[in-house]
């Protein structure tokens, strides 16, 4: 029997990044046999234009929502310093093209990305910001520069955008559980759909039954 959990997440999405303390949580207790699979949901789909003013009111608005029902911490230097525009797909691609040198810096890009977003008032929107923060983590930038518009990075965004339709994912973050039994057959089942505190994680975990 395999338990697997397909975390379903976009490192520019202020709601992940509140859901990082309780996900880290529930990771700390699962077991180890169960395989944890990261796919980039694709917020905001790619664009030049600089956000609008309804748009830099709801995303701040969405901060400080995140911040009061979560405890995260955001800077908002950001809005003042950075030039943001609505799309997350760079970020996204970051984060797969990351994981072309190393699979576990996929997990680290995303961090990374998080941080200097929300907590350091970069904007990830930025290919020179991503460049930046790939030689921060410690992988080769040039190599990392040309994955970012690579057809191999392409093509697993793609991937993992259809996969994240399949399930029917419409927000993140979403966890999706999926267990095969011997045989091969699968079964699938929704662990979360947006923000869930740690302890409903836990609980949520808890009553699965392979």
């Amino acid at each position: 029997m395999k338990m697997m959990l397909y975390l379903i997440v976009d490192p520019m999405c202020s709601w992940c990044w509140g859901f990082r303390s309780a996900w880290q949580a529930l990771r700390e207790e699962l077991p180890s046999s169960v395989q944890i699979i990261d796919l980039m949901g694709g917020l905001a789909q790619d664009t030049d234009q600089p956000m609008d003013e309804p748009t830099r009111q709801y995303v701040q608005n969405a901060w400080r929502t995140v911040a009061s029902q979560t405890g995260a911490l955001f800077n908002f230097e950001f809005w003042e310093t950075c030039k943001p525009r609505r799309t997350t797909y760079p970020a996204c691609r970051a984060v797969i093209a990351a994981g072309l040198q190393d699979r576990s810096a996929r997990s680290t890009m995303y961090e990374a990305i998080q941080r200097g977003y929300f907590l350091e008032a970069r904007n990830p929107s930025d290919t020179d910001t991503l460049i930046a923060i790939a030689h921060q983590i410690g992988i080769d930038s040039e190599q990392f520069a040309r994955d970012l518009t690579a057809v191999q990075t392409q093509k697993t965004f793609a991937d993992e955008l259809a996969t994240a339709r399949t399930f029917g994912v419409t927000g993140f973050p979403t966890v999706i559980w999926r267990c095969e039994d011997d045989e091969g057959n699968s079964r699938y089942g929704l662990l979360c759909a947006g923000y869930t505190d740690a302890d409903s994680l836990r609980a949520r975990w808890a009553e699965l039954i392979c």
